[in-house]
């Protein structure tokens, strides 16, 4: 197996800026002096909310994903602005999303959405003391907010009714006893 450090890219190609992601294609050049290329989705980053209302609950979203034209049961989530904390940009999507503020925060991890084509980084936190303050979505987005036991998340996914990684990560750190 060869292995090359970013010293070792010969050129970098942006063929794609957009609102959200930006795509770059890199020529490599191996150890062993074969080349090769890398497709790379540059991504500002986002956060993943755990939101426990009550110390066995946890709040997660039905929302509508075009990109797999299905509806998907998630944690509250969303990008990170340009420029943003990640703990300020949780702190807003809480709110965008399901109308929850909360008084405490807790960062949880930080995980790599699929470093195999992405540098996407996603900030998980923990938001206890919740109250509701009313949702402010997006103009594009639709959410229906459902609370439900960590033990019965827990069910879904090994159910399969919940596919989401973010999710599965989150509730899986939760469910855990190390948390």
């Amino acid at each position: 197996m060869a292995l090359f450090t970013r010293k070792d890219t010969v050129t970098s190609d942006r063929i794609y800026e957009g609102g959200i992601i930006n795509l770059r294609v890199d020529a490599l050049k191996l150890a062993d002096g074969q080349s090769t290329t890398r497709e790379v989705v540059e991504h500002n980053g986002g956060v993943v909310i755990a939101c426990r209302p009550k110390p066995h609950q946890i709040i997660l979203i039905r929302q509508y994903r075009y990109s797999i034209d299905h509806d998907l049961l998630e944690l509250p989530a969303g990008r990170i602005e340009k420029g943003e904390k990640p703990l300020s940009a949780a702190q807003r999507e809480l709110t965008e999303e399901t109308g929850y503020q909360a008084k405490q925060w807790k960062e949880l991890a930080q995980m790599y959405t699929a470093p195999g084509f992405t540098n996407e980084l996603l900030y998980l936190y923990e938001a206890n003391d919740v109250a509701f303050v009313g949702k402010n979505l997006d103009h594009d987005e639709e959410t229906e907010v459902i609370e439900l036991d960590i033990e019965e998340a827990w069910r879904w996914i090994a159910q399969g009714k919940i596919r989401d990684a973010k999710t599965i990560a989150g509730v899986g750190l939760l469910h855990s006893p190390a948390v």
